[in-house]
């Protein structure tokens, strides 16, 4: 009698198929496979990036790439601060830190007190990775409302509460920036890489990209802006179109580009 394998041999590979199909992971749609396209230029000598779940997790140094005055240096700077106490930096520095450059724009006794490496911390910002705008936006706070692709932090219009930054642009830098009861910070057009154009600045508290004053789209400056400075259009980033900020094309004391002066759109998280 012939025995014939075709069969068997037939339930056995259909067995092993039916196997593999239930071995076969379930992706679940609403959450994201890989990481936005933008966190690919957040500079990774200085921020971390990665999902957990359906969340964005963006850590950071504080500590910004790029030159500034604002390095440890062997020039001191002196002031008073309001209680009339003297406030000394740099008076036992016996060197230069790698990018440290000569104030420009601003004066070593125009200066705020303190340089970016003596930040010893982190920062830690959690977001959806699929943020989407909220019922009614919502103010910023002063301290760290965003974090630059740099790794040092961006800020709002203020200088302390209700105090606008009029009487402190004296103390910023080339960038835009200077130190702070933190670390260093930017609070306008960041010019160590971003000046009237369309390059990512960094990622807001509420989950969305701010970007230069100019749009990746068009070429020039956008001219359907919402108060916050945000509107949905394709990017270089996302070639489908996602809602994003701009730097506001409209200059502050007449030469200056605030960074961020509206409202968040989206539901923001606390920077910490």
């Amino acid at each position: 009698m012939k025995y014939n394998l075709f069969f068997p041999l037939f339930l056995f590979s259909l067995s092993l198929y039916l196997w593999g199909c239930e071995q076969e992971p379930i992706t679940d749609p609403g959450q994201p496979a890989a990481l936005h396209a933008a966190f690919a230029e957040f500079d990774t000598n200085h921020i971390t990036v990665y999902l957990d779940g359906e969340e964005v997790v963006v850590e950071s140094n504080g500590l910004p790439n790029h030159p500034s005055p604002y390095w440890s240096n062997t020039t001191e700077r002196c002031t008073t601060d309001p209680r009339g106490q003297s406030l000394c930096t740099n008076s036992n520095t016996t060197e230069n830190h790698p990018l440290f450059v000569e104030p420009v724009v601003t004066s070593y006794e125009a200066m705020a007190p303190g340089n970016i490496d003596d930040f010893n911390g982190s920062y830690t910002l959690r977001v959806p990775a699929s943020p989407s705008r909220a019922s009614s936006s919502t103010s910023t706070g002063l301290g760290p409302i965003g974090i630059a692709v740099s790794g040092a932090m961006i800020y709002n219009d203020e200088e302390g509460p209700n105090v606008p930054l009029d009487n402190a642009i004296v103390s910023l830098d080339y960038t835009g920036a200077h130190t702070g009861p933190q670390s260093y910070h930017y609070h306008l057009e960041p010019k160590a890489w971003s000046n009237d154009d369309d390059k990512l600045i960094g990622l807001m508290a509420d989950g969305f990209f701010l970007y230069g004053r100019k749009c990746y789209s068009t070429g020039t400056y956008p001219t359907d802006l919402d108060e916050s400075g945000g509107h949905t259009s394709t990017t270089q980033h996302n070639a489908d179109g996602e809602y994003h900020y701009h730097i506001q094309n409209e200059t502050y004391l007449n030469q200056y580009y605030i960074l961020f002066p509206g409202n968040y759109q989206g539901t923001p998280n606390a920077i910490q």
